[in-house]
């Protein structure tokens, strides 16, 4: 549902919405969701003064207590 989420969002901001690239690595208490976008998107996933990254992580934070875990986003290049 996590990695559902963060797929869309990416997805809608981006140009190249075929190269997004969401992985989730599932610990006990905690999932890592990994978010790769083309290199000439990463500005619009990070966004100003990584407004854009903040919100998508905020968001995750709040979806993540509904299933009773915690989730961080890792935006790679």
């Amino acid at each position: 549902m996590l990695k559902d989420l963060v797929e869309y969002i990416a997805k809608s901001l981006v140009d190249n919405p075929d190269d997004v690239v969401v992985t989730e690595i599932e610990g006990e208490q905690t999932s890592v969701i990994e978010l790769k976008v083309a290199k000439e998107d990463l500005g619009k996933v990070i966004g100003k003064q990584g407004r854009t990254a903040r919100a998508m992580r905020t968001l995750l934070g709040a979806a993540s207590t509904k299933v009773r875990k915690r989730s961080v986003l890792e935006i790679l290049e």
